[in-house]
């Protein structure tokens, strides 16, 4: 008879394991997260891509046009060999290129004001691959973060806050609480109950995927400096502000590459930073960390001459910041504009009594637990994260 060993398991493991399923079952469908966050990339890509269209205006016929030395002929060898689609702007008319540019600077100003969010996040993403396929290699490469931000926020429910979708949302009459549902065909309230929470799902999937994107991007950027030694004795700093592409103010980038502690500090600082990155985001060390990232973005786009990149890295970090942060700001805005006015702030409340419920999301699950407080006067509802959404608005189509 074979011997049996005896089988060993550990107690509450199970149970554990089950919890946490439990736990991102119900942080993936329960309800949309990071509302705010998600409102702040469709404000800054849009603005981004704006302002970037508006400042090549008179350069459009060279990047995009019948003037542009990659020439149509040349994007559809490319589309051939990489799979881009170009749905606009592959013609060599300029009455052509003209509507489809008035097309895009349209598209891009609606959908940072958030009007029928859902068909302008979709005419965005259109937009924004058209015109990166058609002159691939003719921008600073900014565009190229801004695209893939462009097709993960089709996903998400980015009209929720701070757009006219919102207030026109806001206008409409909210029922009593306790008021009963309408009556209405049972088949047709599963289905509006299903449309709600594949809603959710697929922002929520939309906000992870936009985590972990710029988790990826920092993580490998940070894996590729540490090979060589070329961050380490600061050569690449010494090349980067020698290079005369990227020297906006000569006599500034000749100062900074003078001192040869300010090289070694950024060199090592900014390798450190970005290896870091994906493991720092728990608890309150993400803000000086985001706060450092912030400062290296602003350093670029000063030294080097690349605004678009480092503006479409700072809005990307914007996704890592709890919603309440955002609740909170606006009024220590207010309170700051009375103080300078002479005007006594409001009262705060005491934590517990208005605490902001926090989202949860790829801001708020590594944000801090601490209660966030805002002021008494507050009695707007609209701009508090919800605290259950069994059932869902649309976001605006």
């Amino acid at each position: 008879m074979a011997n049996e060993t005896p089988r060993t398991t550990l107690p509450g493991a199970g149970t554990r394991l089950g919890e946490r399923i439990t736990a991102g079952w119900d942080l993936l469908t329960g309800r949309p997260v990071s509302l705010y966050a998600a409102s702040v990339l469709r404000i800054g890509y849009g603005l981004l891509y704006l302002v970037f269209l508006l400042r090549e205006f008179p350069h459009r016929h060279e990047i995009w046009g019948p003037g542009s030395p990659w020439t149509p002929a040349l994007a559809r060898e490319l589309f051939d060999q990489t799979g881009w689609v170009s749905v606009l702007v592959l013609s060599d008319s300029r009455a052509y290129l003209e509507l489809c540019y008035g097309l895009a600077l349209v598209t891009s100003a609606l959908f940072m004001l958030g009007w029928r969010t859902r068909v302008m996040s979709v005419l965005f993403a259109v937009v924004v691959t058209s015109f990166h396929a058609r002159a691939i290699f003719m921008t600073d490469g900014g565009d190229n973060l801004i695209l893939l931000m462009a097709l993960y926020l089709v996903l998400t429910a980015c009209g929720r806050r701070w757009s006219l979708d919102a207030r026109r949302d806001r206008a409409k009459p909210v029922p009593a609480a306790g008021a009963p549902r309408p009556s209405g065909h049972p088949l047709i309230r599963q289905l509006s109950d299903a449309r709600g929470l594949l809603v959710t799902v697929v922002h929520n999937c939309g906000m992870f995927l936009i985590a972990a994107q710029v988790c990826l991007l920092y993580g490998s950027a940070g894996l590729y400096k540490v090979q060589g030694g070329t961050w380490g004795n600061g050569t690449a700093l010494h090349y980067a502000l020698n290079l005369e592409l990227f020297r906006p103010w000569p006599a500034l980038s000749g100062f900074v590459d003078d001192h040869l502690l300010v090289i070694a500090v950024a060199g090592y600082l900014t390798v450190l930073l970005q290896v870091a990155f994906p493991f720092v985001l728990f608890g309150r060390l993400k803000y000086p960390v985001l706060g450092l990232l912030l400062g290296m973005h602003i350093g670029i786009a000063v030294l080097m001459g690349l605004p678009l990149f480092s503006g479409a890295m700072i809005v990307a970090d914007a996704v890592f910041l709890p919603d309440r942060l955002y609740v909170l700001l606006p009024h220590l805005g207010r309170r700051v504009l009375r103080r300078k006015r002479g005007v006594d702030p409001a009262p705060v409340r005491a934590a517990g009594a208005g605490a902001v419920p926090a989202q949860g999301g790829p801001g708020d699950a590594l944000a801090s637990t601490d209660p966030v407080v805002v002021p008494a006067e507050r009695k707007d509802t609209h701009d508090r994260p919800e605290t259950a959404l069994p059932r869902l608005p649309s976001q605006g189509s």
